[in-house]
């Protein structure tokens, strides 16, 4: 098969986080998918088909290298987003293919206009509106020139959007930061609406804002964590739990779509008092049947789950013994009942009514899912299944 592990997509699973995200957004409020970090780890090339599947259309990027990608395969009836890093020679690319793109200084607004007026074709760009995160945007102090630029530069520009991010909007700590957040992207687009800009669009919200601030949902939402299947924090879930009357505790209707698997490669019998793998980091206390699994840190496997992490074989949770090494990792089936080589293995999913998140990992390791997700590498085979 040419492959030590693979991942599976869960279409229904997708299916129903988009039917429940969508109903959170309400009645006309765009939905627009975030797919940057290789679609947190799922793959650009294997989700976008997926998504468009089950009703998405819009859908945003980081950077022109993951819109092209995205643009390779999507429909053409689909709309991609760059927010965040574009060179200046690829804007006639992206003005020439209908992308937009977020501009958030005056360089790269004035390197639009100037490729609009190459190409002939209005530039589709979103104009990021800094509000307090003191990241990238245009800054209250440069509305008047922002705004007149805009104006006098009109048949260029498609204004497709007005935008901002929040500063952590998934922790109570920030609450009054958010607050302010919303508050100066409301005078700032009002102050451009008075000089005569308008967009077609007004986003502010991701996946943590649409649980825990409603009104800032707008015309469209960016959702990307929580369309996979997970909380942005658990005071996220916590909060959502609390505003639906705190009912069906245990119900979580965020669905994990990734399921990671390989197979058990060797099993042995060690010795009791033998150290196990690399160094003295295990040492058998008992005979010990291991399973050696091909899996390591160089497939996103952490080191640090050396004699830390968990796989299921045979429905059962075994521990990783000894260090993660590159390639494979080491893991204690002692209690499993007579483990075979080809054996599947659950690093990331579920095996009969047992299951390891995504979660797992990340919190025995301080993480957060995200950057759990997006270390899983490209060339991991990626499928689509159906519940």
């Amino acid at each position: 098969m040419f492959h030590t592990s693979y991942i599976e997509i869960n279409k229904s699973a997708l299916q129903s986080n988009l039917k429940f995200l969508k109903n959170l957004a309400g009645e006309g409020v765009r939905y627009c998918s975030v797919i940057k970090g290789n679609a947190y780890g799922h793959g650009i090339e294997h989700f976008i088909p997926l998504a468009e599947g089950c009703g998405v259309d819009f859908f945003a990027v980081h950077s022109a290298d993951e819109a092209l990608r995205a643009h390779m395969v999507m429909d053409e009836h689909s709309h991609v987003m760059i927010m965040g890093m574009i060179d200046d020679n690829e804007l006639d690319w992206a003005i020439e293919n209908d992308i937009s793109y977020y501009v958030f200084e005056f360089e790269r607004l004035e390197a639009s206009i100037k490729a609009a007026k190459e190409q002939k074709k209005k530039a589709q760009i979103h104009v990021e509106l800094e509000t307090g995160m003191n990241r990238i945007g245009f800054a209250w102090e440069d509305r008047v020139k922002l705004a007149e630029l805009l104006y006098r530069e009109r048949e260029h520009l498609h204004i497709m959007g007005l935008n901002t991010h929040f500063a952590g909007a998934e922790s109570i700590a920030n609450y009054l930061r958010i607050q302010n957040q919303i508050a100066n992207f409301n005078r700032y687009q009002w102050y451009l609406r008075k000089k005569g800009i308008r967009s077609e669009l007004r986003h502010t919200a991701c996946s943590a804002p649409l649980i825990s601030y409603p009104h800032t949902r707008m015309d469209m939402v960016r959702i990307g964590i929580a369309q996979y299947g997970y909380w942005p924090s658990k005071e996220t879930h916590m909060q959502y739990l609390t505003q639906n009357g705190g009912k069906n505790m245990t119900e979580n209707p965020l669905r994990q779509i990734i399921n990671w698997k390989t197979r058990v490669m060797s099993v042995k019998t060690v010795p009791s008092g033998e150290f196990i793998g690399y160094g003295t980091a295990y040492q058998a206390t008992d005979d010990t049947i291991t399973a050696t699994v091909p899996i390591g840190y160089s497939h996103g496997f952490t080191r640090s789950l050396s004699n830390l992490g968990k796989v299921l074989i045979q429905g059962q949770r075994v521990p990783v013994i000894g260090m993660v090494n590159m390639n494979m990792m080491i893991v204690d089936v002692s209690h499993c009942e007579d483990v075979k080589r080809g054996d599947e293995v659950v690093l990331v999913g579920s095996q009969n009514d047992n299951r390891i998140t995504v979660s797992s990992f990340s919190d025995l390791l301080n993480n957060v899912n995200y950057e759990t997700l997006v270390r899983l590498p490209r060339d991991i085979p990626r499928f689509i299944v159906e519940d």
